[in-house]
């Protein structure tokens, strides 16, 4: 999430790699002589920026981490050499700000560093010199008295390390910010503090659901990205509950789980499974069956909630008019499908609730009951028209970012108590809100670049909570706030682990579920702010998208039975190629969707009509039926009509109307016909979809017909009818001459020279047909 604090945030991150802490307090502790008159440094080199300074301060080692009068303050680390000259006569004092008692004050040190010269300490020894590349440990200590702290709030502080170089002349080689945190003894409310931690990333399957890479394998191994997102779950500490039992752990953290990211575990610790390119099986089915089995722990002493299969991208999908994708994604129950036909095949189903398969998965693989009516907005705004697609599939309560919302900021406490709940107003009423708190959240992303390390980013952590309690009314107020990092956090263990448990360990905070905040105290944060901007999912992508989702819809209503079931694989493959993990990598979101649209398309050809091994039919009678084979390579059944066109009227052909295949099967269509001539004459035939959405390719047929159509048949009566009279007729002829004495043929067939003589013969009438 982007929010008001983001800029600021950023600011205060470094550049530099933090060195490794581990084992620093048991090193040996450099002793400090006492305070001796060192010379001043060079104001001219004191503006130098920290970046411009060849040591590098790392802090392992501040406490307490509160402040109270009178107490010691010990600060402990190391020095690091990332210069190219050695330096010597090493010195170190620590110098404070003025006191800073609102958060505004807080936020605006991001911009206009304090200088730190309200009070200084003594420089002190640091015994040793500082070769190029090497490190010393430090060890301060000082006290309140010394710093002049007297009052609650938070102070500046400054780590201000002097030394010399080969030339002899002294200066300002090293420093370090940072605050000291002195909060009132005991409020009267502890502000509540709840996390929502997410476990999510992008897909690294395609659409057939195949492996492309086996970098999931690489971010569950140790120290990869998931492993320290779930260690830093891992490491807080645990308490007995005040009824006994069992100890669990000091502080809840609501667990953001993606189903599509545990159904990629199970499919992988299952194993062997294959990654594309590879001649080997994927590497991670041991890595993946150890994660699983510590998720399963930590899942079962945390609340989950479930977020969108695949963690679709709900703004961009509902701009791009696709609410479909995001309602069928969601792990609630979807009240319509917004892209479903407009009229369902008759005798169909409702719509299922497709999206409860994905609070099955984490109930089926966690052994969980997550919660599904708490949507998380991805970058912490929504569109009105999103917010609806949510409210429909079953979301009662969103997360958003200050920015999200035209008074977001009013939810942290700059101006008034913290207050993390709230409401949106929409056309239909309100709707229940949680704002994260921006500048905590990218804190908790920034500390393992915050510069000084973890120990550092968790004093700004706890200065940024401990100013709630000492604006007017803040001690009696019961702030609430919570903290959402964003969704890939590359977190740190130790350091994230330290600031969540603190909620447990100062009396002045109290840990709490994100459900709880729903019991706290309510503000007034104005209006929704929809995304301004790009952002959101590669627009071409986006296309290509959409082309796959009419290719779906138009399945969807041939489908027998309920589509939301029969199409649920493609229905997540489309959900993890529009995961909002791909808004930062533009290129591989469009070869996914590029993927997703040739998967899609690929569907509708595995409905087609078969052609005749030669191309041929032949039909044996006028009313002979045309048999066609049909073939359905599909997992469930579809209903399709066919569409016969013969060339010209040789052939009439009537329609057979809707016909369901059977899955995976052959089917034989026998449609009637009528054929009006023999001969040969071309066909073509083709299946749609009820839709009218073509299946398969159009076959032509060449059907050759020896039977007599209805005009032959006429022409062949009538021409034996004519036969018949003249052959009667020739037959009077001969009768009636006979009878008279006269030869066939009369005058005409007398030989050449007259009559015959008496006494010839006379001829015999002919034997055969006259014509």
């Amino acid at each position: 999430m982007r929010g008001p604090g983001h800029d600021t945030a950023r600011r205060h991150r470094g550049t530099t790699v933090r060195a490794v802490l581990a084992g620093l307090l048991t090193a040996p502790l450099l002793a400090l002589a006492p305070p001796a008159a060192a010379a001043p440094e060079d104001p001219a080199t004191a503006e130098e920026s920290a970046g411009d300074r060849p040591v590098q301060v790392d802090l392992g080692l501040l406490e307490p981490r509160t402040l109270t009068l009178g107490a010691t303050v010990t600060l402990a680390g190391t020095l690091t050499n990332t210069g190219s000259e050695t330096l010597t006569d090493l010195d170190l004092r620590l110098q404070r700000g003025e006191l800073l008692d609102t958060r505004a004050e807080l936020l605006a040190t991001d911009d206009a560093p304090d200088p730190m010269t309200a009070v200084t300490t003594p420089f002190r020894e640091v015994a040793g010199e500082l070769r190029p590349g090497d490190s010393l440990p430090f060890t301060l200590t000082t006290t309140t008295d010394e710093l002049g702290i007297d009052r609650d709030g938070v102070y500046p502080v400054l780590l201000n390390l002097n030394g010399a170089g080969p030339d002899g002349e002294r200066r300002r080689v090293g420093e370090l910010s940072t605050f000291l945190v002195q909060p009132p003894v005991l409020p009267a409310t502890p502000t509540s503090v709840a996390w929502l931690w997410p476990l999510v990333g992008h897909t690294h399957r395609d659409a057939s659901g195949g492996f492309v890479d086996d970098e999931l394998a690489e971010e569950l191994a140790a120290g990869g990205r998931l492993d320290r997102a779930l260690a830093t779950v891992e490491r807080l500490p645990e308490t007995v509950p005040a009824e006994g039992g069992e100890p669990v752990p000091a502080v809840p953290v609501t667990l953001a789980i993606d189903p599509a990211l545990v159904e990629e575990l199970a499919i992988m610790a299952d194993g062997p499974y294959d990654v594309a390119g590879e001649d080997d099986a994927g590497t991670g089915t041991e890595e993946a069956a150890a994660f699983l089995d510590r998720l399963r722990a930590v899942a079962a002493d945390h609340p989950v909630v479930a977020l969108p299969y695949g963690d679709v991208d709900a703004d961009a999908l509902t701009a791009t008019g696709l609410p479909g994708v995001v309602a069928r994604s969601l792990p609630g129950t979807p009240e319509e499908d917004p892209d479903a036909p407009a009229t369902p095949p008759t005798g169909a189903p409702p719509a299922s609730d497709a999206a409860a398969t994905d609070a099955g998965i984490l109930r089926e693989v966690l052994g969980v009951t997550p919660r599904t009516d708490l949507a998380w907005a991805v970058g912490g705004s929504l569109r009105p028209d999103t917010l609806r697609t949510l409210q429909d599939g079953g979301i009662d309560e969103v997360v958003l970012a200050p920015s999200g919302l035209t008074d977001g900021s009013a939810a942290l406490g700059l101006d008034g108590p913290a207050a993390a709940r709230t409401t949106v107003p929409t056309p239909d009423g309100a709707v229940s809100a949680l704002v994260a708190d921006s500048t905590l959240s990218e804190l908790v992303e920034a500390v393992a670049e915050t510069p000084g390390g973890a120990r550092v980013a968790e004093q700004r952590y706890l200065a940024g909570l401990a100013l709630l309690t000492l604006q007017p009314g803040g001690a009696t107020a019961g702030q609430s706030v919570l903290v959402a990092p964003p969704r890939e956090v590359d977190a740190d263990p130790a350091g994230v682990s330290a600031m969540m448990a603190d909620a447990a360990q100062l009396p002045w905070l109290r840990p709490v579920t994100v459900a709880q905040l729903g019991d706290g105290p309510v503000v007034d944060t104005g209006e929704l702010v929809p995304p301004s901007g790009p952002g959101g999912l590669e627009p071409g992508g986006l296309a290509d998208v959409a082309a796959a989702v009419a290719i779906r819809n138009q399945l969807a209503s041939a489908v027998v039975g309920d589509p939301g079931v029969a199409l649920a694989p493609w229905d997540a493959a489309i959900a993890r190629t529009t995961s909002a993990a791909w808004r930062d990598d533009p290129e591989a979101f469009a070869e996914a969707a590029e993927d997703l649209r040739a998967t899609m398309g690929r569907l509708l050809e595995r409905v087609t009509l078969l052609s005749p091994a030669d191309g041929t039919y032949s039909l044996a009678s006028s009313d002979a039926p045309l048999v066609l084979t049909v073939r359905n390579d599909l997992p469930f059944a579809v209903r399709v009509q066919l569409r016969v066109q013969p060339r010209g009227n040789a052939l009439a052909v009537e329609d057979i109307g809707e016909q369901v295949l059977a899955p995976e099967q052959r089917t034989t269509l026998q449609v009637p016909t009528e054929v009006r001539q023999s001969g040969r004459f071309t066909v073509v035939a083709t299946l749609t979809t009820p839709d009218g959405a073509p299946l398969g390719d159009p076959v032509r047929l060449q059907v050759k017909s020896t039977a007599y159509g209805s005009i032959s048949l006429i022409i062949t009566i009538g021409a034996a009818a004519l036969l018949g009279l003249l052959f009667l007729r020739r037959l009077a002829l001969y009768l009636l001459r006979r009878r008279r004495g006269t030869p066939e043929g009369g005058d005409d067939d007398l030989p050449p020279g007259g009559p015959a003589p008496e006494g010839a013969a006379v001829p015999l009438p002919p034997t055969r047909s006259p014509v």
